[in-house]
């Protein structure tokens, strides 16, 4: 099985609070073993690396439940049901949700304010929002949005780049790696770097201030479904070996045939190749012809203040 969605796990939660005073991190195992969930969906982590899925999820739940007045938080991490949750928990649902929740006024409330209404005072309509509504928590749901403005800013990246001079591609290179921690100075990555007249930038990038070890770089602008074959990952392969280096690095707009990879694989040096898609990541990773337009802090609740 997958991992049950908020929403199915409203009422498990507040069935584990109807035995008493409860903390969540104990309700999180106690549903994780009741629901058989396997290790894979145990610690399946969010995107951000900090808390897993399931116990996301979990939390969720139980605010969305205090949200209704069913539960009320008594002291650090813990919780506990209330006459009201008492008396759904007596009525049997078959389940809680969102639905469920709405006959309660203290949730139309949290609705309310969630949809960004105006209260009493306003003349406008109070509409139920999206996020309530949806199986998915707002922070999923927050990440699902910021991944469809990365692609779309990634496609509107690769066009510019396309439609832009060949030499920008070489400045766009040696800003690129600059950002990632190669090159030593803009001065230095500018005399490392130099067009080959191959429709391309072809140069080297010195990984130390020595020159001790140095990466190869070919990279060749070119449209969307014209495709890298295996014929260029040997030519490249060749200007590897008459350098006598070891490894190299292969960049294109466009993308590299399933054999170029294959080649790549099983020759002798190490070639890394980055297709048009990798290259936009590495553009957004790093801040590279893109800037932060807008920054949204998630917080919460500071236990310790409240000790």
């Amino acid at each position: 099985m997958s991992v049950p969605d908020y929403q199915s796990l409203m009422l498990p939660v507040l069935q584990t609070a109807s035995r008493g005073e409860v903390r969540i991190g104990e309700t999180v195992e106690q549903l994780a073993d009741q629901l058989s969930l396997t290790a894979e969906e145990r610690t399946a982590l969010l995107p951000s690396g900090k808390q897993t899925v399931f116990s996301n999820r979990v939390h969720w739940a139980k605010t969305y439940l205090g949200k209704a007045g069913l539960i009320e938080a008594t002291r650090r991490g813990h919780f506990k049901i209330t006459a009201r949750g008492e008396q759904v928990i007596a009525s049997r649902p078959e389940r809680i949700d969102n639905a469920f929740l709405g006959q309660f006024d203290e949730f139309k409330q949290f609705r309310e304010k969630s949809a960004g209404g105006g209260g009493e005072d306003t003349d406008q309509p109070q509409a139920t929002p999206a996020l309530v509504n949806r199986t998915e928590t707002p922070d999923e749901i927050m990440r699902v949005a910021h991944r469809q403005i990365e692609i779309s800013l990634a496609q509107e990246l690769l066009d510019r780049i396309q439609a832009a001079p060949p030499d920008f591609f070489e400045r766009l290179i040696i800003s690129l790696l600059l950002s990632m921690g190669f090159g030593g100075s803009a001065a230095d990555a500018g005399r490392a770097l130099g067009r080959s007249g191959d429709d391309g930038v072809d140069g080297v990038i010195d990984q130390d201030a020595l020159g001790l070890d140095r990466v190869y770089i070919q990279a060749k602008r070119y449209s969307t479904g014209n495709n890298i074959g295996p014929g260029a990952i040997r030519d490249f392969f060749g200007s590897l070996d008459r350098h006598k280096a070891t490894k190299g690095l292969f960049v294109t707009t466009s993308t590299f045939s399933p054999s170029a990879r294959e080649t790549a694989d099983f020759l002798s040096k190490r070639i890394v190749l980055i297709d048009g898609e990798q290259l936009t990541k590495l553009m957004i990773r790093h801040n590279v012809g893109c800037r932060i337009e807008d920054t949204l802090h998630i917080k919460k609740v500071d236990e310790e203040f409240f000790e």
